[in-house]
């Protein structure tokens, strides 16, 4: 890169080296994008310098602030970030907070004022918060109030985070609020190049350590003309509402930058969801767009049947595999045709979808326009349609983990591996199967856990399910699944053998779990994901 408005190197030093790095395609005309740019500025200010200064962009209970409104107080928290602590373009500031106005004006002005956005999931203990100091060494974190018990104890382990700023408190003359209020709002864009680092997004851990992600001002803009232009296809006028964080790319994406994008506006709770509070939050702010896990869909289903949702018109799921039994059981509740896709923190956001007509039962949809898909074997040669394989994917984004030996992993000849196991159709659709490490090969056949799980879903007595291999010295491995059962519901030797009944009666019988464990609830991230690696050791 010739030019770099980041002074400060750490991150682009500890970039993969040039034969790990993925190859990156602009085939799309909207993909031509100019080398210097910075996204906050062509998503905040060009959109007030474009006449849609007065329309909402962040809501909340308690306020509402206009695109204006909030370019203001992006400026006013950059005039702090470096006229009284002293940053400079590349520094990397930490974020802690739960979804909220101050979380998303705090990283966009991170982010405007050149530096590189750390946000981090609410629920992380210091143990894990302060793994992310030793990987990202900020020097300087900002932090919601009621959450700053935990940074300040990670803080006294790891002194490289010199400076907690919290926010959300009015009350104290030092807060990045009061601080704000101070200055004038005025501040230029800093002048990043479009390959500077924007964010580092810690992986949300299904398989333990987290990984750093790198991605650039280009990355993140490229992706605003890819799924949410060609799928997802937002309007002005919608309100979208959702539950994953703002420290996770499904929510970062769809609940910040894809909204400003379209010039939306987006509106954040105070409280934490519960499935019927988000139908009554729906229905009182007239939501038109959704952003949740499956699981929380399914929980969702019945509130919306009995109380309507007619505002609602999108309803997007990612962060897991969406079983067809849920798609279908939102659908009779609300007549919506679920928006599934499938994507990574890795490459910022979906990259395989399908909306409305184009839908298949079953399927998550087809490669979204910029990216090109195939399903390969393990040596990367692609494998005839219909045949189970690895997936592997090239576009416009792709994966830079920072100063990790699991790059080589990743990235192989220049694709992408997420590491998901699928099938592709003639006609180009694609049908997930597990994750590749998931495969349950048993008795010599190959069965995907997420299949078995939508099995189970479409019993009665059956809330959640989670589905594993287990080992087994005759058949190598055999499927066990864990299941949540629904109020009323007895797990005993009679509901295990009704379950496995039920199970070879809908998919093949030699998928069915020869083992039922009944639990209160399943392992899963902040995010929503079912943590497999958590299940096997249960077993």
């Amino acid at each position: 890169m010739s030019y770099s408005a980041q002074t400060d190197r750490f991150v682009h030093d500890r970039l993969p080296p040039a034969d790990q790095l993925p190859i990156f395609r602009y085939d799309l005309p909207e993909l031509q994008l100019p080398d210097r740019l910075n996204l906050v500025e062509e998503l905040l200010d060009k959109a007030v310098d474009r006449g849609f200064g007065d329309r909402p962009m962040l809501r909340s209970p308690g306020r509402t602030l206009s695109y204006a409104e909030s370019a203001l107080e992006v400026n006013r928290i950059a005039q702090v970030l470096t006229e009284d602590l002293g940053l400079v373009p590349g520094n990397r500031v930490l974020l802690r907070g739960g979804n909220s106005i101050s979380m998303a004006l705090a990283w966009l002005a991170v982010v405007k004022a050149g530096m590189v956005a750390v946000a981090t999931m609410p629920l992380l203990r210091a143990k894990e918060l302060g793994e992310i100091i030793d990987k990202a060494q900020p020097t300087v974190a900002l932090c919601e109030g009621k959450l700053l018990d935990e940074l300040e104890a990670a803080q006294r382990a790891h002194p490289v985070l010199r400076t907690i700023v919290a926010f959300n408190r009015l009350d104290a003359p030092d807060s990045l609020t009061t601080r704000a209020a101070a200055k004038s709002g005025v501040f230029p864009a800093c002048p990043t190049a479009a390959d500077d680092i924007a964010l580092l997004a810690f992986t949300s851990g299904t398989t333990g350590k987290p990984k750093a992600p790198v991605t650039t001002h280009r990355d993140v803009l490229a992706m605003c003309q890819t799924w949410p232009r060609h799928v997802l296809k937002a309007r002005s006028d919608d309100i979208v509402i959702g539950s994953p964080p703002l420290a996770f790319t499904f929510g970062l994406g769809g609940l910040l930058v894809f909204p400003m994008w379209a010039g939306a506006s987006v509106y954040f709770h105070d409280k934490s969801y519960t499935p019927e509070s988000m139908v009554e939050v729906i229905r009182a702010i007239g939501a038109t767009i959704c952003y949740t896990a499956p699981t929380f869909y399914r929980q969702m289903a019945a509130f919306a049947k009995t109380a309507g949702v007619p505002s609602l018109r999108i309803s997007v799921s990612a962060g897991e595999a969406l079983p067809d039994a849920t798609r279908q059981l939102w659908k009779q509740a609300t007549g919506l045709e679920m928006v599934d896709g499938i994507g990574g923190t890795e490459v910022f956001h979906i990259y395989i979808s399908a909306a409305g007509d184009e839908v298949r039962r079953g399927a998550v949809g087809k490669a979204v326009p910029g990216f090109t898909a195939r399903i390969v074997d393990d040596e990367g040669r692609e494998v005839p349609r219909g045949t189970v394989g690895k997936l592997a994917i090239i576009g416009p984004v792709g994966c830079r983990y920072l100063d990790d030996p699991r790059q080589a992993d990743y990235v192989r000849d220049g694709w992408n591996y997420p590491g998901d196991a699928f099938v592709e159709d003639e006609d180009g659709y694609f049908f997930y199967q597990s994750r590749a490490d998931d495969m349950i090969v048993t008795a010599g056949y190959n069965v995907g856990g997420p299949e078995v799980e939508d099995a189970l879903l479409k019993h009665p007595a059956v809330a959640e399910c989670g589905v594993i291999g287990k080992p087994d010295e005759e058949r190598g491995m055999i499927v066990k699944a864990f299941c949540v059962l629904k109020p009323g519901h007895t797990g005993d030797a009679a509901l295990t053998k009704a379950l496995q009944e039920h199970v070879k009666a809908t998919i093949a019988p030699y998928k069915y779990p020869r083992e039922i464990t009944f639990v209160a609830n399943l392992p899963r991230t902040e995010t929503g994901k079912l943590q497999r690696f958590k299940l096997r050791q249960m077993t």
